[in-house]
């Protein structure tokens, strides 16, 4: 039944990919929220399950975007490779970020960083012979799904390109629920709610969290490679601190503590921006009001939400001890 409930995510996470083409008629748009469903998610094992607010998920989703690019225009390497080069890099960066903001605690963490965010955002500017500096890297390809030369899945079109993204995603989703769910999972949780006690019981915490950066990183590094496909170019705001801040947006407006509020957080963020945006420029001054909201009256997001109006259209209301959707440590 445990395994039920927690496969039961994977299966949500599924149906969202589903009902995006049914409901939405730019496949640009549902795949930008997938990837950064994706991002989110990688920010969530972070704050959610680790108990660390990082203002650096913007360096991955950047360094993301510039290993994909540079593997597809100067090693001409195909779609797959360019992603897990993507993945790699990223992982690694993040090693370094972790080894050094996790010897921080509190606002020391957060500023630390927040520093290596605008750290890279300058080496990312001034490197313009590998980065492009303000210009970016222009002309990403977006090459087919092929595997010893035949065409697995074709990608030329924005839907087709969706499709290989919401494989993508659900994949991921899967594993890191089997993530979260495992041993590693629950001791990072209890790393979360009591650090000194999780140390006292012989946890190395350090290496905790490490695992939990490189993991959150390689995510999004991965987002932010597939980014750089949908959109053709690398940017260099893709690496400034206003995506880190974008990321760590999704996942307090989703919820933390659970990967499926992410996806929830992600697609309100993207979808809602989208429709702001084009009633009025300042738009941004509204989500500002929205996270005030969500950080004064739902300390749960919208997936917080959802579990309370579900518990109150149940037969007998929170009283009954059904089961929720909520995932307990």
């Amino acid at each position: 039944m445990k395994q039920l409930a927690h496969f039961r995510f994977t299966l949500l996470a599924i149906a969202v990919t589903l009902l995006l083409p049914l409901f939405m008629s730019s496949g640009t748009l549902a795949t930008e929220v997938l990837i950064y469903a994706l991002a989110a998610l990688g920010c969530n094992l972070l704050l959610g399950y680790t108990g660390l607010m990082s203002f650096g998920q913007g360096i991955f989703f950047g360094i993301g975007s510039y290993a994909t690019g540079i593997a597809l225009l100067q090693l001409k390497a195909p779609l797959l490779p360019s992603l897990l080069i993507a993945m790699a890099i990223g992982a690694a960066v993040a090693l370094i970020v972790g080894w050094f903001s996790i010897r921080q605690r509190g606002t020391y963490f957060v500023m630390l960083t927040l520093a290596f965010a605008q750290m890279f955002y300058f080496l990312a500017y001034t490197m313009k012979d590998i980065t492009g500096g303000d210009n970016g890297l222009l002309d990403v390809p977006r090459p087919n799904l092929t595997v010893f030369g035949h065409t697995l899945l074709p990608t030329a079109s924005s839907w087709q390109y969706y499709s290989f993204v919401a494989i993508v995603f659900v994949l991921v989703f899967w594993l890191l629920q089997r993530v979260v769910d495992s041993v590693l999972g629950r001791t990072l949780l209890a790393v979360r709610d009591n650090e000194a006690r999780a140390a006292a019981v012989g946890y190395d915490i350090t290496l905790l969290k490490l695992a939990a950066f490189v993991i959150s990183g390689a995510v999004t590094g991965l987002a932010g490679g597939l980014h750089a496909m949908m959109t053709g170019v690398a940017p260099l705001s893709n690496i400034e601190y206003h995506t880190s801040e974008s990321i760590l947006i999704m996942t307090v407006i989703g919820g933390t503590s659970n990967l499926f509020a992410s996806v929830l957080g992600a697609a309100f963020y993207v979808l809602v921006g989208n429709w702001l945006s084009s009633l009025w420029p300042r738009w941004l001054m509204l989500l500002g009001f929205l996270l005030i909201g969500v950080s004064l009256y739902m300390h749960k997001g919208l997936f917080g939400m959802a579990q309370a109006v579900l518990r109150k259209l149940r037969p007998g209301g929170a009283d009954t001890g059904a089961v929720t959707l909520e995932q307990r440590p």
